[in-house]
């Protein structure tokens, strides 16, 4: 199965292995795709393990009726080795059904920012979404 983030590679070579806690993510790049796949395939415990204390919600409920078909990463800043904070801006597309059952496509766009703790990187919150 190719990964969900877009970057042409099977999953379990890509976001895959950090889903399944076999690597971290070594750039906020990386782990914004990774939680982006996790939105993908509905694993809210990946997204709420790799979200930062501060910001994290205490539970986090997925809309099933939400199917997310594409993600583009715009622009990256920070995030380099002895960085110890990063931004992603990206667009992410998906479709939900409206009202009637109408399915409606969307595009949420937003500038998330991450920020590395004891070596891991995790998001932090969204500087700028539309």
């Amino acid at each position: 199965m190719p990964c969900p983030c877009g970057r042409g590679i099977r999953l379990s070579d890509c976001c895959g292995r950090f889903l399944d806690g076999g690597a971290a993510a070594s750039t906020p790049e990386d782990l914004m795709r990774s939680r982006y796949t996790a939105f993908v395939l509905g694993d809210a415990p990946y997204l709420l393990r790799t979200w930062h204390s501060s910001a994290r919600p205490d539970s986090l409920e997925l809309d099933s009726g939400t199917r997310w078909t594409g993600l583009e990463v715009l622009r990256t800043t920070g995030g380099g080795f002895l960085h110890t904070e990063g931004t992603v801006e990206f667009r992410a597309h998906y479709v939900d059904n409206g009202r009637g059952g109408v399915v409606q496509e969307h595009v949420m766009q937003e500038n998330s920012r991450f920020v590395r703790e004891d070596g891991t990187w995790l998001y932090l919150d969204a500087a700028g979404g539309r």
